[in-house]
């Protein structure tokens, strides 16, 4: 296949997001598990953290009513009903949250999994990388923080990196860790606190102010910037790339998506189907 891009410089990197969401169920063991299988260059995921502190891998501080089975077999009900910030992860861990196939991806295979700690996934990627004789994978944690939530579903920026930072630190892997995040505070607190750790100022499609307001506002300039991938431009490429940024956009699934924004110049692609990109790279 023709994918019409040159490659002038390092490869871009691939980043399974929430482990392989369209192969296996997100954020669950099966779908980090299948990504480390397929050759990633990194694992992205999403972290809430427990009310007994526990820091979880998942993408809402609640159960989804998509996703997940109460610990009966019934679906979870809507209007977030089961609030993980009240919850100890021993309660979290007895619901299903992979065996109920996501409807906008067909091609996921249902897996029973429970929501997985943080720290178990860390060092199981670390053992199951090794055991397949792959090179160490990296990781993309999004804190997933909003003021509005602070006190009912999460706590204060500070607490919440300070928790996530510590397992990180734990597992030895924050020289391969990168905390991307859309609240500008939480990398306020992680720069001042944890200025050995890599930063990914994370930007939604509706944000269309100027790179210099949006880094104005964080108040530095971070390792990555990582917009929603319909945001990409050559001029924003050239813009990123000047201010010594990586540039890694999200959630880019369709292959002539990731061919467009190869040609660009991305240093990364953050995908569902990894499967895809890795063998459009290869073909290159």
């Amino acid at each position: 296949m023709e994918t019409g891009f040159t490659e002038t410089r390092a490869r871009p990197d691939i980043l399974g997001h929430r482990g392989a969401r369209g192969l296996r169920p997100e954020n669950t063991w099966p779908a980090f598990a299948r990504a480390i299988e397929l050759g990633v260059d990194a694992l992205e995921m999403d972290v809430v953290i427990a009310g007994d502190g526990t820091v979880v891998v998942s993408h809402e501080p609640w159960f989804s009513a998509t996703l997940c089975r109460e610990p009966s077999g019934r679906p979870v009900r809507p209007f977030r009903r089961y609030n993980l910030y009240r919850m100890t992860y021993a309660e979290i861990a007895r619901f299903d949250c992979g065996s109920r196939r996501h409807p906008r991806f067909p091609q996921q295979e249902p897996v029973p999994a429970p929501k997985p700690r943080l720290e178990d996934v860390l060092r199981w990627s670390e053992a199951y990388a090794a055991e397949l004789g792959r090179p160490p994978v990296r990781y993309s944690i999004e804190i997933k923080s909003r003021p509005e939530w602070e006190g009912k579903y999460q706590p204060d920026p500070e607490t919440f990196v300070r928790r996530v930072q510590a397992v990180v630190a734990a597992c030895g892997v924050t020289a391969r860790t990168t905390l991307m995040s859309f609240d500008v505070r939480v990398l306020q607190v992680a720069r001042r606190l944890f200025p050995e750790l890599a930063l990914s100022l994370l930007v939604e499609h509706h944000d269309r102010r100027p790179l210099a307001d949006q880094l104005a506002r964080l108040g530095f300039v971070p390792e990555v910037y990582g917009p929603d991938y319909r945001l990409i431009t050559a001029k924003l490429v050239a813009e990123v790339h000047a201010r010594g940024m990586r540039l890694i956009p999200w959630t880019v699934n369709r292959v002539r998506d990731m061919q467009r924004l190869l040609r660009l110049g991305v240093d990364g692609l953050i995908t569902d189907y990894p499967d895809r990109a890795l063998a459009l790279l290869r073909e290159a």
